[in-house]
C-alpha cells in the first residue's frame, strides 16, 4: 500500500518534517509493508520553506535586517530557478519585543533584501509566502530595499515603519530595481482582509504586534495615505482583498511591481506537486496542530484532504486536538482521525513529547482501521 504523509506544522511543537516523521513512524507500526513518501506541506506562512526544502531546494542564507534594523541570518531557498522567501524569517514578529514602539516602528526591509538576493542569484520567480510578520508597513520598507524612495514635503526620506508613513508626501520609483519588472513575484497569503479599514491589517492584526488602540488608529490611518500615494503615483487601488496579509506588505508590490496574490496553499501544493503525489497514493495522512474551524478556510490539512477526497482516496487526520465533527471531518473525505490531546497523559506531554504522541495518535487512528484498509484496492 502506498501512503502519502502531508501534513502542516503543529504550531509550537513540531515543523512540518517532524510531524511527517512521527506519523510515518505509527503508520509503519500498523503497516509495515507500506511505502511511504513524506510530503510536509504548508499554506504560505511558516513551514512553506521547510516544505520547499524537504523536497529539493537548495537552502540559502543571507544576512538582512531584522524588522528593527539589526542583522539576522534569514534562510529562504531556491528550487528549480524558483526563490521561496518566508517573510517571518527576516521580518517576523519572533524578531522584537512586541510593543506600541516596536509595532510602529517594525519594518519590512530585510524581506526586501532577501527578494534582491533572490535576483542577484539568478532566480526567474520570485514567491514570498506572507504571515508572522511584525510588521504594519504597507511593504514600504521591502520596496524601499529595491530601490523605492518615499519622500516627506523637504524631499527628505522618511524613517522606516508604518508609524511613519503619514509624513509621506511622494514616492520615487525610478530607481526601483528593474528586474522587478520581468520577474514574476507570488505572494501566498491565506487571508482575505484589505489593506486598511476596520477589517484592515493594523485593526485585526496590530494587537498581536504590540500596537495599543491609538497606534493601531495611527498606523490605520497611515495604510491609508500610503494607499493615496501609491494611487497617485501609478493609478493602482490596493485596497483589496488580502492586501493587508503581513501588515500590508502585498500593497506596494501590487502598484509597483506585476506581483500577483495567490492562495497560499494552492500555491505550495503547485510548487510541491501535491496533486501528482495524491494522485499515486493508496492512503493519504494529514494533520496540523490544532483542526478547527479556521482549517476550513484554506488551510492545508483539509486542503490535502478536499484533493485527495476528489480522488476517492481515504484521508487519515492527526492533530494536536480536533475541535471539529467527525460529521465535519467525513465531507473532507477523513475516514478516521486521532488527537495528540486523547493520547497524551497531560497537556505538557503532549508538546515536549509531541512526536511520541503524533506516533501513538496515528497507530490508533489506523489501528480502527484495519479492516477497511485491507480492502482498499492498491491503485494502478
Amino acid at each position: 500500500m502506498r501512503v502519502l504523509v502531508a501534513p502542516d506544522k503543529f504550531k509550537g511543537s513540531l515543523s512540518g518534517s517532524e510531524a511527517a516523521n512521527a506519523m510515518a513512524a505509527g503508520v509503519k507500526d500498523i503497516l509495515p509493508e507500506a511505502d511511504l513518501r513524506l510530503l510536509p506541506v504548508a499554506d504560505g506562512g511558516e513551514g512553506t520553506l521547510d516544505a520547499v526544502l524537504m523536497r529539493g531546494g537548495i537552502r540559502c542564507r543571507s544576512v538582512v535586517q531584522n524588522p528593527m534594523g539589526e542583522p539576522v541570518a534569514a534562510e529562504w531557498a531556491m528550487c528549480d530557478g524558483i526563490a521561496v522567501i518566508e517573510s517571518a524569517l527576516a521580518s517576523g514578529l519572533a524578531h522584537v519585543d512586541p510593543t506600541p514602539k516596536s509595532a510602529g516602528d517594525s519594518h519590512s526591509f530585510g524581506t526586501g533584501e532577501l527578494i534582491l538576493e533572490a535576483l542577484n542569484s539568478g532566480a526567474t520567480e520570485i514567491v514570498v509566502g506572507l504571515g508572522g510578520s511584525a510588521m504594519t508597513d504597507g511593504g514600504s520598507g521591502a520596496l524601499r530595499a529595491l530601490g523605492l524612495r518615499v519622500l516627506d514635503i523637504h524631499g527628505k526620506d522618511i524613517p522606516m515603519g508604518g508609524a511613519h508613513l503619514g509624513s509621506g508626501a511622494s514616492i520615487v520609483i525610478a530607481g526601483i530595481d528593474p528586474r522587478l519588472r520581468h520577474t514574476p513575484i507570488r505572494l501566498a497569503v491565506d487571508v482575505n482582509n484589505p489593506l486598511h479599514g476596520p477589517d484592515g491589517a493594523a485593526h485585526v492584526f496590530g494587537a498581536q504586534k504590540g500596537a495599543d488602540s491609538q497606534v493601531r488608529n495611527d498606523l490605520d490611518a497611515g495604510l491609508r495615505h500610503w494607499s493615496a500615494l501609491l494611487r497617485a503615483a501609478t493609478g493602482v487601488d490596493v485596497q483589496s482583498p488580502g492586501a493587508g496579509a503581513a501588515g500590508g506588505f502585498p500593497a506596494a508590490f501590487l502598484a509597483l511591481t506585476g506581483a500577483t496574490l495567490e492562495r497560499g496553499f494552492d500555491l505550495v501544493a503547485e510548487l510541491l506537486d501535491l496533486q501528482a503525489a495524491i494522485e499515486s497514493a493508496d492512503l493519504v495522512l494529514t494533520g496540523e496542530g490544532s483542526l478547527d474551524e479556521q482549517s476550513r478556510f484554506g488551510k492545508a490539512p483539509l486542503g490535502v484532504a478536499d484533493r485527495s477526497h476528489d480522488r476517492g482516496i481515504p484521508v487519515v487526520a492527526i492533530a494536536g486536538r480536533i475541535l471539529l465533527t467527525a460529521e465535519e471531518l467525513a465531507g473532507h473525505g477523513v475516514v478516521a482521525f486521532e488527537s495528540i490531546q486523547n493520547t497524551a497523559p497531560s497537556l505538557g506531554a503532549g508538546f515536549t513529547e509531541a512526536a511520541t504522541y503524533a506516533r501513538q495518535a496515528t497507530r490508533e487512528a489506523l489501528s480502527g482501521l484495519r479492516l477497511e484498509l485491507a480492502t482498499i484496492p492498491a491503485r494502478p
